[in-house]
């Protein structure tokens, strides 16, 4: 019944630590040789599938779920100084981190109704 829960929340915690990594690249846009940092959803979620080992010689499943922050090469050098932040790149994933972590707050408020629902059962 709290898995949900358990999953909204890591994700809201993970739009919410992306949003703040972003801010920093925004942040450092003039900062000469800077390199953008992202953080990976699928890195951070491989282990929301139950997943388990058939085959010994299959790569084993079992991760992390640790937010690792990577810098990343994007192919731009916006300026002489060899900055690697495209704004508007940066600013809409600003914004998709903002909508999505909004989203997963709606769901979760829906959820906490629910059980407050089945508790107060009427």
């Amino acid at each position: 019944m709290f898995d949900n829960l358990d999953k909204i929340n890591k994700m809201s915690s993970f739009y919410f630590e992306r949003f703040k990594v972003i801010q920093g690249n925004i942040a450092n846009v003039n900062t000469p040789f800077y390199k953008p940092k992202d953080l990976k959803f699928e890195e951070v979620f491989k282990n929301f599938v139950p997943m388990k080992l058939t085959n010994p010689k299959h790569i084993n499943p079992a991760g992390s779920e640790d937010i690792k922050i990577t810098s990343f090469e994007n192919g731009y050098i916006t300026g002489y100084d060899q900055n690697k932040v495209n704004l508007e790149e940066e600013m809409a994933k600003l914004a998709e981190s903002s909508i999505m972590y909004k989203t997963l707050v709606e769901v979760m408020k829906k959820e906490m109704a629910k059980l407050k629902y089945a508790i107060s059962g009427k």
